[in-house]
């Protein structure tokens, strides 16, 4: 018997990282010491106070159902967040909580796209992206952005990308995988083409918190009404908290939207955890030193990487402002053979450096960009000197 699956889950791409990361936990299980430079998540465990309040939670017997949307308590909670952080006034019918901010973007396209809509993505872009949008049943329209230019989209080329079709376009700030933050001229720019042309700005906010070199994070949503109406601001616990595995992430929006993905989500899912939920709530209104701890730990690493990077000799990169991620020029290894490999683009480039220097990095095709590779330094400045040394001795030796 013949088993068929759908033609629209055929069309989604595995994930590129996949087999570079599932080949470097083989090599840790058979006691090889791999490096990692892939990890998506910080390397500092859950703030006590958030712990102590699931704990308390699931003590006093919070492990019932919530509203599919969220707990009440805490959408006012992250609506007294927006306002302070990102001076944005919503209601708590505008908040969505979901089981993460993975999850609350496939709810955002499945609530705004149609068959054969079209939404703009500048790459280098987050990997689920893509994906995401043709889950939703409509076109990934991607936009390369140069690294003269810090990988992010210039109004011209937004501009240019505009059809009939256009729906929405993406924004991360600051970005995965390269670090970048938009400026306050460069998002009051790409704001002013959205309202004239009706588009949806769907921001991905989730490392707002982890910037760096006095930056400043702008919420998009901020600057009018007419911007905010069409802004859908997502956010997480998960990176700026330590949470990623507490599964909580929201969106703010226009109350019609916000409607029906709390109608998808009642249907797909129902209420995310219910205890991380009140977690949240305690992440949100607690003390936020660790954050702060956090930060100027991210900060150190960020430093010596970018640094040490650009003394290894034939490699690169620009100076990332927020996240904890460095996306690393490999253009000038392109056609060299190295232990022989020949290094034609980032795949092979990441299985050199796996399988001679025992260090994983992402390749940058997985990002929409082959001549380079993302290098997290959500890691321990020990293990990051190292897996670097190992990077220059393996390409300089």
């Amino acid at each position: 018997m013949a088993i068929t699956v759908s033609k629209k889950s055929q069309n989604i791409s595995p994930s590129i990282t996949l087999a570079i990361s599932a080949k470097a936990k083989q090599m840790k299980e058979d006691g090889i010491d791999v490096i990692s430079f892939g990890v998506g998540e910080p390397d500092f465990d859950t703030p006590i106070n958030i712990k102590n309040a699931a704990i308390e939670a699931i003590n006093k017997g919070h492990t019932k159902y919530t509203p599919a949307s969220g707990l009440p308590q805490l959408k006012q909670a992250i609506c007294a967040k927006l306002k302070s952080d990102n001076n944005l006034d919503y209601k708590p019918e505008n908040i969505v909580v979901s089981n993460g901010a993975k999850h609350s973007l496939y709810n955002i396209f499945q609530a705004i796209c149609n068959p054969e809509d079209e939404v703009i993505i500048p790459a280098p872009y987050w990997v689920s992206y893509p994906e995401m949008v043709k889950m939703a049943d409509s076109n990934p329209v991607i936009v390369n952005c140069t690294e003269e230019n810090e990988f992010k989209i210039k109004k011209e080329d937004f501009l240019k990308a505009i059809t009939p079709k256009t729906k929405a376009i993406i924004l991360n700030s600051p970005s995965n995988p390269t670090g970048s933050i938009y400026t306050r001229t460069e998002l009051e720019e790409i704001a002013q083409i959205a309202v004239d042309h009706n588009i949806f700005v769907v921001t991905d906010e989730v490392y707002e918190k982890l910037i760096y070199d006095g930056e400043e994070h702008i919420s998009i949503a901020s600057f009018n009404d007419k911007i905010k109406d069409l802004t859908i601001t997502v956010n997480a616990m998960s990176k700026c908290y330590a949470m990623t595995g507490w599964r909580i992430g929201y969106t703010a929006s226009h109350i019609n939207i916000a409607k029906a993905m709390n109608s998808m989500q009642s249907h797909a899912t129902s209420n995310p955890n219910t205890i991380a939920q009140h977690a949240s709530i305690e992440g949100l209104t607690g003390d936020q030193s660790s954050v702060e701890e956090m930060r100027l730990a991210f900060d150190e690493r960020r430093k010596y990487m970018v640094q040490k990077v650009n003394e290894i000799k034939g490699l690169s990169c620009i100076v990332p402002k927020g996240a904890f991620y460095i996306m690393m020029n490999i253009k000038q290894l392109l056609g060299t053979t190295v232990n022989g490999i020949t290094i034609n683009g980032s795949m092979d480039f990441s299985e050199l450096l796996l399988e001679h220097a025992n260090v994983a990095v992402v390749p940058g095709i997985a990002f929409g960009v082959d001549e380079f590779v993302r290098l997290s330094y959500a890691n321990s400045l020990e293990n990051i000197k190292e897996a670097l040394n190992r990077i220059d001795t393996l390409l300089n030796s």
